[in-house]
């Protein structure tokens, strides 16, 4: 026989409005701002080809025996492979282009079945080479400015979410 008790009630209310508020944070589904992630990446290493010229750590990309614009005088093939991709975890971007790595990265090319490489100038003359040796131009990587520019996407993403969320 139970002569005394404890009884408690809660009122769940507040709860409920609560998360009702919180839905779009709980919600949250990473592919969107990921997708602005990489967009954003992508515009950024395509800024470096075209204006910056220098690579994510600050480097000034050594100019081209040809006075051209670096990373652009065989046409738009590194600039237009440039994309990203993203999921709702990560993003990622780079370029596809089947010689971007040699322009990140450097190398030195020789012939494999000539005795010399040959290259037609900007006037039509004919040039033979040994070897030529293409110096790194790294072009994709996060430099502080971009670091900072997605840390301002991120939060004013974030921070759009907690408006909807206090509506």
């Amino acid at each position: 026989m139970m002569d005394a008790g404890v009884s408690i009630t809660i009122d769940t209310a507040e709860v409920d409005r609560l998360l009702v508020r919180l839905g779009p944070v709980l919600d949250f589904d990473g592919a969107e701002l990921m997708d602005i992630v990489g967009a954003v990446g992508e515009s950024q290493t395509r800024r470096r080809i075209t204006d910056e010229k220098t690579a994510p750590d600050g480097t000034p990309w050594k100019a081209n025996r040809a006075g051209t614009p670096i990373l652009q005088q065989t046409g738009r093939n590194l600039l237009d492979s440039v994309a990203y991709r993203a999921s709702a975890d990560e993003a990622e971007w780079g370029a596809s282009w089947e010689y971007a790595h040699v322009h990140q990265e450097g190398a030195t090319i020789e012939p494999t079945t000539a005795k010399a490489l040959r290259f037609t100038g900007p006037g039509g003359e004919t040039f033979f080479a040994q070897k030529v040796t293409v110096p790194a131009r790294p072009f994709v990587g996060l430099s502080a400015d971009n670091l900072a520019e997605l840390g301002d996407v991120v939060t004013d993403f974030l921070r759009s979410l907690r408006e909807e969320a206090g509506r």
